[in-house]
């Protein structure tokens, strides 16, 4: 089952039990993979709606920060039930040890020698952590590493 049909289902299903976040969720969710297949002029395959949906969880935790920060409880708890429900359609999320890990191989495979490789291990990284973590955490743990050699 694609990502696109998972989702069909899943609306089909929210409806049915009158579930109106869910609901919402999705409708927005399949608004925005079809904006982006208009933008591309092309059907998308199931990689790029995990990028779709990443790109959106972002700004799910992009908001939660900024209502936070504005004291907006009522905004937070709304965001993060819609970000909860994101993340069931993202693979799922790897861990800070997966991701020191990975950065560790990274690092030996590129052969940095400090900060100055940050562009090197970055590049190398960030296409097989897309969808499972978030730039800035990988960001932060790369520069840190990097520091320490």
């Amino acid at each position: 089952m694609t990502m696109k049909s998972r989702l069909d289902e899943d609306l089909k299903q929210a409806m049915r039990a009158r579930d109106p976040v869910r609901r919402d969720v999705i409708r927005y969710l399949r608004s925005e993979i079809r904006n982006q297949e208009i933008r591309l002029q092309k059907d998308l395959e199931d990689q790029d709606v995990v990028q779709v949906l990443s790109r959106q969880a972002q700004q799910r935790r992009d908001s939660i920060q900024a209502f936070r920060d504005a004291d907006r409880q009522d905004l937070v708890d709304k965001e993060e039930a819609e970000l909860v429900l994101i993340l069931e359609y993202l693979p799922r999320q790897m861990d800070r040890d997966e991701i020191e890990k990975l950065v560790s191989q990274v690092v030996a495979e590129v052969g940095a020698s400090g900060p100055r490789d940050m562009g090197k291990v970055m590049s190398r990284i960030m296409p097989e952590v897309r969808g499972r973590a978030e730039g800035r955490e990988v960001s932060a743990i790369v520069t840190e590493t990097l520091r320490n050699i």
